[in-house]
């Protein structure tokens, strides 16, 4: 037999002095790719919606010793590029139209509608932020005719920046020109420019640097002012010059409302028109050649990248915020039914004259699915054996290596049967000791859980209605001193003993939670019993009572103590499967959303509801947590802030009612933030692994998690019944 070879010097995977690379498991890494993406976008959309890196100061007005007088006496359009200051001026009868800003969704293509029915070119300074987002708009304005000049990519006071953010500014806004028209320009306008008698020892050294940069710079000498919207005839009267000159004339095609820009427009050029003028782009009314270079190869393609990266970043966005709607509008949505819907379940069942019926009194069998619980088992049993109610124990040890069944057996107690088989999974084990059951009315229960003494009497009381098949317990979790605890014990009071209120209303309770319900012996029979199609067997058995017409209720003063998972990992396992399960139970039973009778209206009300608030809402619920580190980093920092305080008082609100109406101590709700905050990334990669499982056709086995045996009902543990020697009980078991 050929052996594997080593590469020299490599160290077997836990030989001495050998480490094992370990490598970030998939079920992580890809939900955190997802988390790192959308940031990344959101980022990016906040980068050219000039949210991030905009710097919006303004320089004060300076001297003007250093900057020549040529150039203050001089024209519009200066040029530095070969070291020399030189300057420019339209020639008479030569209008040239320039537009700032742009472009703009509204009223750009507004305003290339009247420049085309006029048949009048322009010049439009567009800024790189803008024509990332409508780079549609850029290339129609190359298409038509006109010229294209840069204004920078977010609209800074250059005069404040250094001359490494001034070639940003410069090289992003070319990239985004040519991603979008295909062309290079070497026609730039510094913001917040004027005419060229405005320029000052601050702007000065700027359109020097920028001239090195191989840029004219175009300022004006003719302002409409058509962005304090003085009216129509105020903005014809600016921007006309007088004798018959030349201008540059400055307008806006974006900041605003611009209608009465459009309507301007359409007056002054058939008027101007009219006396003689010509409307130019630049190039043209000072027979230069073309401001416009076509750009190829690399940099043609990198352009074009970074459109789709923005165009994606905005469709992303938009899709998030959709998203973000409809997660608030679940949790809302969620919580006013919750509210409302609890409160009417506590005041009907907790009426004095309250009945489910004749009282339930005759014998019950609890099956206790057991497999490698030597740790809990015990105590398990004995909080069975303090029953108020007669019943039989039925421990179906499902082929524990640990010595489960002979500690039950060691036990000795009355009414206390173990039945053995080979590891075959808890719905073959319910099943098992369904088939061994005596009584009418069965009882399942984890093996790491305990019942109080009124448990049981309380869990059958409902089977007094003959209408009721199934009917949920109320689980608690029992070691809730560690963080991790309370946040499950939050969860459990808050998430899921409100929820079971709502659905006992609504007559479409998804789940009977396997560490506590009873059904009705004929219902179990009538559905098949349990089913291992799912990996929730608890809420496939519970669909299926559901759509066989059976009411499925909820008894809240049937409480059970379980052991929830004390690490996160384990956590990942019991929730994973769980999400996954409920997923196959809903995929299972669709049929029940066209089917007629009870099946189709659990399926018209319930599986749409248990895919909303379990599925979806809980997959969405990051998208607070990512808005809310934007907002907090990027701003707006502090309505952010007061948006996601009050979405915690919501659920701080929630929380206590649940906890009042439940008699729980507040004190836990103190790491309500945390775990709204951690508790909540947690779920989305759960459920997002268990989509991604779903989707890709993998296969989950069950996952068995560690027990630590330290739950107890209140009031301490159960006495122990010694029925043989001391010796006897503490025997090794193996």
């Amino acid at each position: 037999m050929a052996s594997r070879t080593r590469r020299p010097g490599a160290a077997a995977p836990g030989a001495p002095g050998g480490s094992r690379r370990r490598r970030l498991p998939m079920r992580l890494l890809l939900p955190v790719l997802v988390l790192v993406a959308l940031m990344a976008m959101l980022m990016l959309r906040g980068y050219v919606h000039s949210e991030i890196l905009a710097d919006h100061r303004i320089q004060p007005e300076a001297a003007t010793d250093k900057v020549p007088e040529k150039i203050l006496d001089g024209g519009p359009v200066i040029d530095t590029r070969s070291g020399r200051a030189t300057s420019l001026r339209v020639p008479d009868r030569r209008l040239v139209l320039t537009f700032d800003d742009g472009p703009d969704p509204t009223w750009t293509p507004k305003v290339l509608d009247v420049l085309e029915k006029h048949h009048a070119h322009a010049v439009f300074f567009v800024t790189g932020t803008m024509a990332s987002r409508y780079p549609d708009l850029v290339k129609r304005m190359v298409d038509e005719g006109h010229e294209i000049g840069l204004h920078t990519f977010n609209h800074p006071d250059l005069s404040f920046q250094s001359k490494k953010r001034i070639d940003w500014e410069l090289s992003q806004n070319q990239l985004a020109l040519a991603g979008a028209a295909g062309v290079r320009t070497s026609l730039f306008r510094p913001p917040y420019s004027s005419f060229a008698d405005a320029m000052d020892d601050r702007s000065w050294p700027v359109t020097e640097y920028i001239g090195t940069r191989g840029y004219i710079t175009v300022v004006n000498n003719t302002d409409s002012e058509d962005w304090q919207k003085p009216g129509v005839r105020q903005i014809i009267r600016n921007a006309t010059p007088k004798n018959g000159k030349g201008a540059i004339v400055l307008m806006h095609d974006s900041g605003g409302d611009r209608h009465q820009t459009v309507q301007a427009l359409d007056r002054f050029l058939p008027e101007m028109r009219d006396k003689g003028y010509e409307f130019d782009n630049l190039t043209e009314a000072l027979d230069a050649p073309t401001a416009h270079t076509a750009v190829t190869g690399p940099e043609l393609w990198k352009g074009k990248a970074w459109i789709f990266l923005v165009q994606a970043s905005e469709h992303i966005t938009d899709v998030l915020v959709v998203g973000l709607s409809i997660i608030g509008s679940l949790v809302i949505g969620r919580f006013v039914l919750m509210l409302l819907l609890s409160g009417v379940h506590a005041r009907r069942v907790r009426r004095k004259d309250f009945r489910w019926g004749e009282p339930v009194t005759q014998p019950v069998s609890v099956l206790v699915p057991a497999y490698n619980e030597a740790k809990c088992i015990e105590n398990t049993v004995r909080s069975l054996m303090a029953s108020e109610h007669p019943v039989e124990v039925l421990v179906i040890d499902d082929g524990s290596s640990d010595g489960t069944a002979r500690i039950v057996e060691a036990m000795g107690l009355p009414n206390v049967r173990v039945v053995r088989q080979l590891n075959a999974g808890k719905p073959a084990a319910l099943n098992r000791g369904l088939a061994n059951a005596r009584h009418d009315i069965i009882v399942m229960m984890d093996g790491d859980t305990v019942f109080e003494p009124s448990t049981v009497r309380e869990l059958v009381q409902p089977f007094g209605d003959p209408r009721v098949g199934a009917v949920a317990g109320n689980a608690k979790v029992g070691n809730r001193d560690s963080l991790i605890g309370a946040w499950q014990h939050i969860e459990y009071v808050m998430g899921f003993n409100l929820d079971r209120r709502m659905y006992d209303v609504l007559r479409c309770m998804p789940t009977i939670p396997g560490a506590v319900g009873a059904f009705r012996r004929s219902a179990l029979e009538r559905v098949g019993g349990m089913s291992d199609d799912t990996l929730a067997e608890d809420t496939d058995i519970t669909m299926a009572m559901h759509r066989d017409g059976w009411r499925v209720v909820y008894a809240e003063k049937a409480r059970a103590w379980t052991e929830a998972p004390e690490s996160v990992q384990q956590l990942w396992s019991q929730r994973y499967r769980w999400s996954y399960g409920t997923m196959q139970a809903i995929w299972k039973h669709r049929k029940a959303l066209v089917e007629r009778g009870p099946s189709g209206r659990f399926g018209r009300v319930g599986l749409p509801l248990v895919s909303l608030f379990m599925v979806v809402a809980p997959l969405l619920a990051p998208l607070i947590d990512v808005f809310l580190l934007y907002g907090v980093v990027f701003g707006p920092t502090e309505k952010t802030i007061v948006a996601w305080l009050g979405v915690l008082m919501i659920q701080l609100v929630c929380a206590a009612y649940a906890f009042r109406l439940d008699r729980e101590r507040m004190t836990h709700l103190i790491s309500l933030p945390l775990q709204q905050i951690l508790y909540r990334q947690l779920m989305y990669v759960v459920l997002l692994q268990s989509w991604i499982t779903a989707l890709t056709g993998g296969r989950l086995r069950w996952q068995k998690l560690r027990r630590t045996g330290v739950v107890e009902a209140p009031g301490g543990p159960v006495p122990r019944q010694r029925t043989r020697s001391e010796s006897d009980e503490r025997r090794p078991v193996g």
